[in-house]
């Protein structure tokens, strides 16, 4: 069952990993070595480390552990993310779908760091935006919605004015508590009542209107519809 949505905005924020980016063959596979070498359930961590830094899904995972061997961690695994882009390829209508936002405000806003982000856009064969909020630009994780937020006065427009794309249950929550509105992309998004959901990015057409918005044609997988 689908229906068309349409979102108006002034700004969008995009994710990568998930949104723009199908990098999950390399994120299972060095995160499955990490629980491995924890001696926790491959199946359990995969539940959790989606949306979020390292360091952060590393204190839910691990709770007792000083930070700052999360953090230490959280380098290392970044640097073998960064190496791994064996599958990394784009999500389904990422590239029409950046190059229609041409001239018009967007950032992205990912976990990943600098080096990460880049290796996997161009991996994936994407262009990046100009604006970027990565995971040296914040002090706080996703689902904390800093990042956000931080992308939304960097293009100088209200929290309010912008939709947020987002795949993983953290990275809606914190648009949601950013005050964005949400449009959920991919099998993890439904599960997190973004706005409205669509299975990948061909489900969505841009629109610039004269008087400097963003008018977003969704049709939606699930039927549900927001504004």
């Amino acid at each position: 069952m689908t229906a068309t949505a349409v979102l108006t905005a002034r700004a969008l924020l995009l994710d990568m990993d998930g949104t723009l980016v199908n990098s999950d063959a390399s994120v299972e596979r060095v995160w499955r070595r990490w629980a491995e070498r924890h001696g926790l359930d491959g199946d359990e961590v995969m539940k959790v480390v989606h949306g979020r830094q390292g360091y952060a899904s590393m204190v839910l995972l691990l709770p007792n552990r000083p930070m700052e061997q999360n953090h230490a961690d959280n380098a290392r695994m970044l640097a073998e993310e960064t190496a791994d882009t064996e599958g990394v390829v784009e999500i389904p209508g990422a590239r029409a779908f950046l190059a229609s936002l041409e001239g018009l405000p967007h950032a992205l806003v990912t976990s990943a760091d600098v080096a990460l982000s880049t290796a996997r856009m161009a991996a994936a064969g994407l262009d990046l935006p100009a604006v970027r909020v990565t995971a040296e630009s914040v002090g706080a994780s996703k689902p904390d919605p800093e990042g956000f937020l931080k992308g939304a006065a960097e293009l100088g427009v209200a929290p309010a004015d912008c939709v947020v794309f987002e795949d993983s249950g953290a990275g809606i929550a914190a648009g949601r508590a950013a005050g964005m509105r949400v449009v959920g992309v991919g099998p993890r998004a439904g599960f997190h009542a973004p706005d409205a959901v669509v299975r990948d990015l061909t489900q969505v057409r841009v629109e610039a209107g004269p008087d400097g918005t963003i008018r977003l044609h969704v049709t939606e997988r699930s039927g549900r519809a927001g504004a």
